[in-house]
């Protein structure tokens, strides 16, 4: 089979001119595509004799075709072009308008903040999609209706309540706007309901071509509410999962509690990467809020480590850690959080195929993955994200913002520890 590719690639170069670079054969094409069903295949087909639930499902060696993942990795650096040609889209998040999610449990306080948000000069050019008009109304603020759906309001923003689901709002609010039917807008806020999972929502930034092509997602906050938090997350999962997915984590109602620094310990527990902040009446500036994305598109910047924030994961708890002295289990006491890193670069394969088994096998409990990989063959850095089993396609850098060159991953997870991470890509390593 091997000579048989040789022949067509070399009748294909012969038949381009000599003046050419070589042309892409068959081989590296099918290689190519191999790579990307592996990352990117559902579980259902790519992993269904996988074990649910077991750790034990995690520890199966992979097999990887080490030849093969050569070919992908640096074979495409033996062209005559100058630049080397890259298995990776460049990354375009600068190019799309940012979707900052605003989630919290029952009663946090997350519509108090977003009238807040909306009093503020910079916020005006907001488009505002809400689930529901909640205990504090937007109506105060309502100017103009557009239609049943859509309204204007007096800072200039226009806000939606989500009738449909949200895709069909998002790509309607652009079509509107590209049709001069609503105000233009450079950011998209959305606001869930109380017992809302954010996790789809992110996963639709993440991976939906329909929606990802012209939105990216910037920042996940969540409001928790000082007064009532300990007791929900001992006893609501969605309040916990709320805040492992955070990017900023909003502590409102203080001045009813004397002690936040328990709060402030427990969220960091669930959640080191996040950034904590009190808030009085829902009032802070929107740029400590967000841009937490790890592309600054105003200043045109790479901030690797304010996207990893991975000094904060040192000595991050292993899962089934007891909080306080309670003898009931509570929702968060399996949510563990740490980093991977790699000094060598990594050959792509064995890392596609060591993130596909882990999302076949423990998909659910994948709570977020974000990493900035160095890859063999590659001469800029490549980003992953993913949230449970779904991951944005990885996408290149256009240039490594520092001198550090090691792969960084960071899990947040449900019930997957560290040493069984490693345990597996040291498995794939050693079939390589």
């Amino acid at each position: 089979m091997h000579r048989a590719c040789e022949r067509r690639a070399r009748s294909t170069s012969q038949a381009g001119g000599a003046k050419q670079g070589p042309a892409i054969g068959f081989c590296d094409t099918g290689l190519l595509l191999f790579a990307a069903f592996l990352f990117f295949t559902p579980d259902w087909i790519g992993h269904r004799s996988l074990p649910g639930c077991a750790l034990a499902g995690l520890k199966k060696p992979f097999s990887v075709c080490s030849s093969s993942a050569r070919l992908l990795s640096s074979d495409k650096n033996k062209t005559g072009w100058d630049a080397p040609m890259s298995l990776f889209e460049s990354d375009k998040s600068a190019e799309r308008l940012p979707v900052s999610l605003i989630t919290g449990f029952l009663g946090s306080g997350k519509t108090t903040l977003l009238n807040r948000l909306l009093r503020h000069g910079a916020m005006r050019d907001s488009a505002v999609i809400i689930n529901e008009y909640g205990e504090v109304s937007l109506d105060h603020l309502l100017v103009e209706r557009v239609d049943g759906e859509v309204a204007v309001l007096a800072s200039g923003c226009i806000c939606c309540t989500i009738r449909s689901d949200l895709e069909e709002t998002l790509r309607a609010f652009l079509v509107k706007r590209d049709r001069g039917e609503v105000p233009p807008f450079r950011r998209v806020l959305v606001e869930t309901t109380g017992l809302a999972d954010p996790a789809p929502i992110v996963q639709l930034l993440l991976n939906n071509p329909m929606v990802s092509h012209f939105l990216r997602l910037d920042t996940v906050v969540t409001t928790v509410d000082a007064a009532n938090a300990i007791h929900q997350l001992d006893h609501q999962y969605e309040a916990v999962k709320q805040v492992a997915l955070a990017d900023r984590l909003l502590i409102t109602k203080c001045d009813l509690v004397s002690n936040i620094a328990v709060l402030e310990q427990r969220l960091r527990q669930i959640n080191p990467g996040a950034r904590v902040e009190r808030v009085t009446h829902g009032e802070i500036d929107p740029e400590r809020l967000f841009g937490a994305a790890l592309i600054d598109p105003e200043k045109k910047a790479i901030d690797v480590a304010r996207w990893l924030n991975e000094q904060s994961f040192a000595g991050s708890r292993e899962p089934a850690h007891e909080h306080h002295d309670h003898t009931h289990h509570s929702h968060d006491t399996g949510i563990t959080s740490f980093v991977v890193s790699f000094d060598e670069p990594l050959d792509w394969m064995t890392v596609s195929q060591w993130l596909a088994y882990l999302r076949g096998a423990r998909g659910e409990d994948l709570l977020r993955v974000k990493g900035i990989l160095n890859l063999c063959g590659e001469q800029t850095p490549v980003v992953i994200h993913g949230v449970h089993h779904v991951f944005h396609p990885p996408v290149a850098l256009s240039e490594w913002p520092d001198a550090d060159r090691r792969s960084r991953i960071v899990f947040i997870t449900r019930g997957i520890a560290r040493q069984d991470v490693l345990a597996l890509w040291q498995a794939g390593r050693a079939a390589a």
